[in-house]
């Protein structure tokens, strides 16, 4: 009985967790148009 009570308050505990980050609010941000160099550009 007392792994289900931990389990349980786990279960909460995780809940409660995951949605004070949501209520945070998102991020505000964007990504970059450009695209990322995957290459070494040449030396002169």
């Amino acid at each position: 009985m007392r792994a289900l009570i931990a389990a349980a308050t786990g279960l909460a505990l995780a809940l409660a967790l995951v949605l004070t980050i949501t209520a945070m609010g998102r991020q505000t941000g964007g990504t970059s148009p450009k695209p990322l160099l995957t290459t070494v550009p040449a030396h002169p």
